[in-house]
């Protein structure tokens, strides 16, 4: 695939352009500037395989996704109307056949996408510079595959990317680790001695109240515990898989630059998964209030209201995050306007007076500019999804029927729908997974531990993925979770999988 050079951007666009962005920054919008490029179907197409970016490295998958997006778009199953991508400048990507109106509604939705990006606290940690790290990473992986030859280098990228969810979202904003940094490779910092614990007592009490001997035998105690820790590798769990293999796998150096690669651009996209919902439902209710207040034409109205339908529409067994985060963000806006929060709404009894209740307090708009700032998908819906909006929005929770073979309903009950819907959101619904020791009975042995939630793992992309981490680690590598509610360990030793019963040494 190539990307065709982009057009001039035409004068009308330029104009609808500057005249969406002012209304957008009367609003209190707050964005990076913003570079609108014209693509036709083909181009836009190329760039979204390549997730927006038409200078990353070539590799099978993204030929994969276009011949994907092609055929949906050949047979009217699927249409790219826009792509944004965070970065300073924002870039986004308008289609060459779009209508006008498509084209205000589009860009009014970008300027949306444009104010979450800067301010959301989850993209705070990302790389605004990635359009041209992108071209580096690019560079630098066509540089090793001249080097080394194109199917050693995309068949290392292949083991890389059964991994890249194997990272720990949370570490970005968490300190999980005593080094200054990841790739900090230091000295570690020299403990304090051990101390037992002496309970507090008048000085000529204290050999009473502390006795010596109690006192030796706990720090000796203590002391084997430490050193215990000190034999444990790691010493904790680690949650990055990633990183760990970067920092200890025999890798060559070029293989420990690819995996690095792929698992910063795995850090750089994450973010977008844990807020969909949120950065979704963000740009469609500012692209429909923009619309509806400034931007339509009378001639419009009808083409709005069904471009606009079909964004949002409700589709049978998955959720629309279009549809989700629009109406959650609105009915938070009207709450907020009618005092509907707080221990006096919660705790009125009253039926009637909880249907008329209006404080007309006008706190709705800066409380949604608050929640866009600090919220992800997962604490969005678990703060403000209700009972009452579940009803108003019709929600119910869906289940697989084995005898009839279809998706069912399952319950209307709120406390199942939000089960459901907070378990598909943590850690993107992939397991958590952490390296639990890397010299598994002194044989030097990966020991992963698989967080078992409740949904066994799929046992060929376990076993698809235990191969691969083999490559990078080159010693067996071991899997303990759960199937069928019973703990098993899954082992590849580089040439057969074997899969046993925790506790059985047959």
């Amino acid at each position: 695939m190539s990307i065709t050079t982009v057009r001039p951007f035409p004068a009308e666009l330029r104009r609808l352009q500057d005249e969406i962005e002012a209304i957008a920054r009367r609003s209190r919008l707050d964005f990076f500037e913003t570079v609108f490029e014209v693509l036709n179907y083909e181009e836009l197409n190329e760039v979204a395989a390549f997730g927006g970016f038409p200078t990353r490295y070539a590799h099978w998958r993204f030929g994969m996704a276009y011949e994907e997006l092609a055929k949906g778009y050949t047979y009217g199953l699927q249409k790219i109307y826009e792509m944004v991508i965070n970065n300073d400048p924002c870039y986004a990507y308008l289609l060459e056949c779009n209508t006008l109106m498509d084209q205000k509604l589009v860009m009014a939705h970008v300027y949306g996408h444009c104010d979450f990006f800067k301010n959301n606290i989850w993209f705070a940690h990302t790389n605004r510079k990635m359009m041209d790290q992108m071209a580096n990473h690019g560079n630098c992986i066509r540089a090793y595959m001249d080097k080394h030859g194109v199917d050693e280098v995309e068949s290392f990228i292949d083991a890389c990317l059964s991994i890249e969810d194997l990272i720990d979202i949370h570490s970005p904003g968490i300190k999980r680790r005593e080094r200054a940094s990841r790739y900090d490779f230091g000295e570690p910092a020299e403990r304090d001695p051990i101390q037992p614990g002496k309970f507090k007592s008048k000085p000529y009490m204290d050999g009473f109240v502390n006795p010596r001997q109690r006192l030796e035998d706990e720090r000796k105690q203590l002391e084997d515990q430490q050193k215990q820790a000190e034999r444990r590798f790691p010493e904790h769990p680690e949650r990055d898989v990633m990183l760990f293999l970067i920092e200890n796998a025999p890798l060559a150096n070029w293989q420990r630059d690819v995996l690095s690669i792929v698992r910063d651009e795995a850090y750089y996209f994450a973010p977008q998964a844990q807020t969909k919902i949120m950065n979704e439902g963000w740009a469609s209710y500012w692209h429909s209030t923009i619309m509806t207040q400034h931007e339509l034409t009378t001639a419009e109205v009808v083409d709005y209201a069904d471009h606009h339908s079909g964004t949002v529409a409700t589709h049978p067994g998955r959720v629309n995050p279009y549809k989700l985060g629009l109406e959650l963000f609105r009915n938070i806006e009207e709450r907020w306007n009618t005092g509907r929060f707080g221990r006096a709404y919660e705790e009125c009894d009253d039926r009637d007076e909880r249907a008329g209740w209006d404080k007309d307090l006008g706190l709705g708009r800066a409380k949604i500019f608050e929640v866009r700032k600090i919220y992800n998908d997962v604490t969005f819906i678990d703060d403000f999804l209700t009972p009452e909006f579940c009803r108003e929005q019709q929600m119910f929770a869906y289940a697989f029927n084995d005898k009839t073979h279809q998706y069912e309903i399952e319950s209307r009950e709120f406390k199942k729908i939000k089960e459901r819907l907070l378990f598909s959101l943590t850690n993107f619904g992939q397991p958590f997974i952490a390296v639990q020791d890397a010299n598994h009975e002194n044989r030097s042995e990966l020991y992963l531990l698989h967080q078992h939630n409740g949904v066994d793992l799929k046992l060929d992309y376990a076993e698809d993925t235990l191969r691969n981490i083999h490559k990078l680690w080159t010693r067996p590598v071991h899997l303990e979770t759960r199937f069928d509610d019973k703990p098993v360990v899954l082992t590849f030793d580089g040439t057969e999988q074997h899969k046993r019963l925790l506790g059985d040494n047959s």
